[in-house]
Parts: C-alpha cells; sequence; structure tokens
C-alpha cells in the first residue's frame, strides 16, 4: 500500500513537493499533473490509482521525452502494457529513505537506473575532478546523486523490500554486465551483478525487453525462473553453464581476468563482436561458484516498433515539480528530433554500439513529421529546429543491402578499415526527411547538430544516383543545415592514431573542407568547421600531438572541441587502456596513463597559448624535432623562444590553464 507524501509517518514526517497544475513556465498553458506520470502518491491518486505495479527510480531529474529513459520505459509500461508505473527521480538517499518506501511495495517491481549518462563520467573530468554541475538536475545542481546510484539505490531498496524484484537498466548497468575496467577506482570490476543487489540488469535499449518481463511476472513466473529474456543479465548455477558452441561462449572467468590482464583484453572481442551481431550468442563468464549469462540482444527494432516508443504520449516537458528551475540537458534537446538508434561507426572509444548496437532502427517519415509538428507548437518555438539527428547524424535508413549477409556479420563496424561493400550509405532518404520538415509550416530551418560522418556520405558506393545524391547532401547540409558551426569529429590527425581509433584518414577532412569551403564561398556564407579532437588515445604518443597541433595550424584552426581520453566501461580503447594490449591482434599498444604523459599532450590543443609555449618548445627539442618548433611558432624560432616573463611566470600561468581547462 502506498504511503502518502503529506501525512506524516514514522517513516516519513516532512512534506515532499506539492502537485502544482501548471507546466515549468508561467507563460504556458496550464496542463493537468495527470499528462505525466506520478511522481508522487497524490499524484497517483489523481488518476485513481491507489497502488502501483512498477515503481521506476532514476539517477536524473523526470523529463517526459522521448530522449530521457525514465519516461521511455515508463511511458511503454503504461500505454502498450497497461501497468500502473510511477517515477521516482533523483531519490535522496541520504535521509531516513522517505523516497525509497512512498509508493510501497509494488505488485511486479523496482526498476533502477543511474540516468541518461554513466554517473561516474557525469560526476568527475578525465583528470578524475569531480565536476561542479550536473546537466540532468534542476538548475545544473550537483550532488543530487549518489557515485554509482545503481548499486546505491538497489541496496536501499533490497533493504526496504527484500523480496521484491529489482531490476536495473540504463546505460551504467549497461556497461558494466561483464567484468570490467573501472577507471575512477583504477581496478577490474567483476559484473554489476556482483556488486549491486539485484535480480537482473536488461542493457541496451529497453522497451522490448522491460515489456515482456512485465508481462511474465505479471502471468505468474518468478523472476528467479526468467534466465532466458533477450537483453537480459542473471546468474546462473556454474554447473547449468553448457559447453560451448556456436549459440554458447564461456569467457575467462572473473578471477583469471583480475590475474591477467591479457585474459580479459580476449573477452572483449567476444563481448564486442556479439553486441554487434543480428542474432548474437549466450556470454557466460564464472564468477567464483556462479556463472553471469548475458543473454542477446533483440533483433534490431523494426520501424514499427520504434515509431510506438516515438509516438507515446510524451508531453515533451520537464515534470511541473521543477517550476522555475533550468534543466541544461533538456534545454538542449527540447527543439531536436532523434530520428533514428544505433551507429555502425564502430570507434574504438564509443559505447553506442555497445548498448544500441550496430544495425540502425529508423523512424518512419510520418513519425518524425508527427514529432516535428509538436515541436512547433511548443510554446517557446522561434522556428528552428536545433537537430534533426541521431547517434550519428547520417545513418537513417542505412544498413546492409543484403541483410542474410549483415546477419552474419562480425565486423564491429561498417566503416573500417574501410566502407563495407555491403553497405548502402544512399542519403536520398535523408533529404527527403529535410525538405518535408523543412515545409511545415512554422518552421524557418532546421539545424543538424548531431555528429556528421563525412566519411560516410564522401564515399563512392559505385551507384551514380546514390553518389549524385549523396554529394547533394553535403551541399545542402552545408548550405541549409548549419547554425553558423558545423561540428564534425576526424578525432586526430595522425594515420597510426587513427587506426586505433577506428576512424578514416585525416586526408579525408582535408577534402570535406575543401567542400566546405567551396559551399561557403558559392553562398556567401561566413560558416565555421568545428573539428573534435582527443589526447591520449591508445596508441597516440606524444609526437603525434605534435604532428596534431602543427596541422591544425596550419589549418588556421585555434582548438576548441577537444577532449583527454577517459576510459569508460566496453569500449575497444579502455581494453587497451587497462591491459595494455589490442583485443583483436594481441599486440601491445602504448597508452598514456600517468598525469604527467596525458597533460604533456593536451598541451599541444592549445599552442597558441602564450602560457604553453616555453614548455612545448621544450618539449620538440627533447624530442628532436627543431622543424616543428619552426612550423608551430614561425621560421624565426629559436630552441627557446625570447622570455618576456619568467620561467615562474610560465608556469604559473600554465598551471592555471590547465586546471580551468580539466
Amino acid at each position: 500500500m502506498m504511503k502518502p507524501d503529506r501525512k506524516p509517518s514514522p517513516q516519513n514526517k516532512t512534506p515532499l513537493h506539492s502537485p502544482v497544475h501548471t507546466d515549468t513556465s508561467s507563460s504556458m498553458p496550464r496542463r493537468p499533473l495527470t499528462d505525466w506520470l506520478p511522481t508522487s502518491v497524490k499524484e497517483a491518486a489523481l488518476r485513481g490509482w491507489d497502488n502501483v505495479d512498477i515503481v521506476i527510480f532514476s539517477g536524473d531529474a523526470y523529463v517526459d521525452h522521448p530522449s530521457f529513459g525514465a519516461a521511455v520505459i515508463g511511458r511503454m509500461l503504461v500505454e502498450a502494457g497497461g501497468y500502473k508505473v510511477a517515477i521516482v527521480p533523483q531519490p535522496n538517499w541520504q535521509d531516513d529513505l522517505r523516497d525509497f518506501k512512498k509508493f510501497g511495495r509494488p505488485r511486479l517491481f523496482f526498476g533502477i537506473s543511474a540516468g541518461a549518462m554513466d554517473s561516474m563520467v557525469n560526476h568527475y573530468t578525465a583528470a578524475r575532478r569531480r565536476r561542479s554541475d550536473d546537466a540532468y538536475t534542476p538548475d545544473g545542481r550537483h550532488g543530487m546523486r549518489p557515485d554509482y546510484p545503481t548499486i546505491v539505490y538497489a541496496e536501499k531498496l533490497r533493504e526496504l523490500f527484500p523480496d521484491v524484484p529489482i531490476i536495473a537498466g540504463g546505460i551504467e548497468a549497461s556497461l558494466r554486465r561483464n567484468s570490467h575496467y573501472d577507471y575512477w577506482q583504477n581496478r577490474l570490476r567483476p559484473s554489476l551483478l556482483a556488486d549491486a543487489p539485484v535480480d537482473m540488469i536488461v542493457y541496451g535499449m529497453g522497451e522490448l525487453p522491460m515489456l515482456e518481463l512485465a508481462h511474465r511476472l505479471d502471468s505468474g513466473e518468478k523472476i528467479s525462473d526468467i534466465k532466458d529474456l533477450r537483453q537480459s543479465v542473471v546468474w546462473e548455477a556454474l554447473d547449468s553453464m553448457p559447453r560451448a558452441d556456436a549459440d554458447n561462449i564461456i569467457l575467462n572467468s572473473w578471477e583469471d581476468c583480475r590475474a591477467d590482464k591479457k585474459k580479459q583484453s580476449q573477452n572483449f572481442r567476444h563481448i564486442e563482436q556479439q553486441s554487434n551481431r543480428h542474432n548474437g550468442a549466450t556470454l557466460w563468464q564464472p564468477h567464483g561458484n556462479r556463472a553471469v549469462r548475458v543473454n542477446p540482444m533483440f533483433p534490431p527494432m523494426t520501424t514499427e516498433q520504434i515509431d510506438r516508443s516515438f509516438d507515446l504520449a510524451y508531453t515533451r516537458l520537464p515534470h511541473p515539480r521543477y517550476k522555475g528551475k533550468r534543466i541544461p540537458a533538456y534545454e538542449m534537446i527540447r527543439h531536436s528530433v532523434n530520428m533514428h538508434r544505433g551507429c555502425f561507426g564502430g570507434c574504438a572509444f564509443c559505447t553506442i554500439s555497445a548498448h544500441q548496437g550496430k544495425f540502425i532502427a529508423s523512424r518512419s517519415k510520418a513519425s518524425i513529421l508527427r514529432e516535428a509538428r509538436q515541436v512547433t507548437q511548443m510554446h517557446d518555438f522561434k522556428g528552428y529546429i536545433s537537430d534533426l539527428g541521431g547517434p550519428s547524424a547520417n545513418m537513417y535508413r542505412m544498413g546492409g543491402k543484403d541483410q542474410e549477409i549483415c546477419k552474419k556479420c562480425l565486423r564491429p563496424s561498417c566503416l573500417h578499415p574501410k566502407p563495407c561493400p555491403n553497405l548502402n550509405n544512399d542519403h536520398s532518404p535523408l533529404l527527403d526527411i529535410y525538405h518535408a520538415v523543412d515545409a511545415l509550416p512554422g518552421v524557418k530551418k532546421s539545424f543538424i547538430g548531431s555528429g556528421v560522418r563525412y566519411d560516410l556520405s564522401m564515399h563512392l558506393s559505385g551507384n551514380k544516383e546514390v553518389d549524385a545524391a549523396n554529394r547533394r547532401y553535403n551541399e545542402e547540409l552545408i548550405r541549409d543545415h548549419v547554425s553558423g558551426r558545423l561540428k564534425v569529429a576526424p578525432e586526430h590527425t595522425e594515420d597510426t592514431v587513427l587506426e586505433v581509433m577506428r576512424k578514416p584518414s585525416f586526408s579525408q577532412f582535408y577534402d570535406f573542407k575543401k567542400i566546405f569551403d567551396r559551399v561557403n564561398d558559392r553562398y556567401s556564407l561566413r560558416q565555421q568547421l568545428i573539428p573534435y579532437f582527443i589526447s591520449s588515445h591508445p596508441g597516440c604518443r606524444e609526437i603525434d600531438m605534435a604532428e596534431l597541433a602543427v596541422k591544425t595550424r596550419e589549418l588556421d584552426f585555434h582548438l576548441e572541441q577537444v577532449q583527454d581520453f577517459t576510459p569508460t566501461p566496453m569500449t575497444v580503447a579502455t581494453e587497451i587502456y587497462y591491459s595494455g594490449y589490442h583485443p583483436y591482434t594481441g599486440e601491445k599498444i602504448f597508452t598514456a596513463t600517468t598525469p604527467e604523459e596525458k597533460l604533456a599532450q593536451r598541451q599541444y590543443f592549445f599552442w597558441y597559448d602564450r602560457a604553453y609555449r616555453i614548455h612545448i618548445t621544450r618539449a620538440l627539442t627533447r624530442l628532436h624535432r627543431p622543424d616543428l618548433i619552426r612550423r608551430l611558432f614561425g621560421p624565426q624560432s629559436s630552441t627557446l623562444p625570447h622570455r618576456l616573463h619568467s620561467a615562474a611566470d610560465d608556469n604559473r600561468l600554465r598551471n592555471k590553464k590547465q586546471k580551468r581547462q580539466l
């Protein structure tokens, strides 16, 4: 039975937020609270509920929008499943736990998620410094969720409700489904099942598995008996683990991986390949006297299935409990439309395919236009759609020409080391969407804010019609859909580093820049091309960063969008960082791991800053590269630049700059 929020009891002595009947802005139309999923007992009562079937705990604020996982799963369970679902956003885990108690015991299960970001990426910089804000919290306030919320929330719920099933989902749980390296603790950790008292992990995009799980529990199955649900991770007895075959892969045990980094590296190849298969095998990893069983993903969602998820009755607004407060992550996407899921780029540092898979699930044109019309009707819409995109902006409706070939494929990337000959890279459907959205009443312009794979749009397919369409795409993208600055991600300039990154040669960036400059000249535009770069990525040495500095200087770039590599669970780059070996080749790969090595690489991004010049010059002198000193600082540069102030002043400036950037 639910406990009312405002009636004091031994478990609940102070009131929570009271319901309000306005949206987050006084200028917005009044809407009933029942337009949102309930976050309090009083809101549930407004729906006529005196109990709930499922309670979802989220580390994020509750924004009722298809970009926020708790809203998606909650809406799907309510509208497609007919279940009574409540959401508890950012519960207080440090008081008397009233947030965990207020709905009482749900009929089916508790769902928990750390939120739309991994909590440790959310909380810490690449230098392991605590961040001062949180984009998924009202007013960007930090401290509203613990480190590793999945573990903390599960422990609180297990203590209070020992016999209620607890299901973990979201990006944090998804990427920790097997043994994994934790950068923030600098150690190998077991599967999250061993750290959090949960009954099951549901990984990846959760609509299909969560709906099936609810149906099975509702029909009387016990959570302990549900072992075969796709996209789930469960415990099995060690003696029930089958022999290795085409449908079952036995990974190195957690204990063996902890003792031998190479065995952890060997595991990852299987994990990545099966995550990106059309019909993957079941993975088994022994942990002591039990085994973690990772069931394969659901097949890629059909257009009808993904439309159903995006067409749910979202308000597209933060819950009214946040009246007068700004949620930064929502501000970024409030006027955007996501057109597809999945990414076949397979970048070594990226987790998208591990979570969403490499096969593209695309919405129908009708569904996209329905959402675009909703955006135009928002009270603050000024005529500009901020993004028509996806994980990679230009993969909409792309995939294999022959799907039977795709079903057998183990490649984690369709673009590296070179584009797959079976890949259809026709950008015509994208152009059709752009034209249709721009033709909607009230739309002045639509922008592409997601990352564009220029290697995909420039790849010559050999089909004249497709190649002509792709040339039109590049021109229309640059001419009509850039909001002053087009962001692209070459990530590095040196081929040896790009090979480890699974990114194309930097020569393709030069080619794309020529197209960009030509279109800008033709239409008298003054737009900027903004490249993203990463330092300290596995395979990158200090001299590679010096070459990057020189090449970007010669392109007249003063870099802004830069990042020091942060190891996150379940990427090739992280496994190399941890083990020192490439999971696919067994080759030993150099990686900058100490703070000194990482800062030595990062400084080259800022060669134009006087605070860094003397240190860069000294480093290049040590590396015996006076030619790079001249190319960076001019032909008149001496071995050490003229000092306008003391070395101590240089050091103070440099340290101050680094602290501000990190």
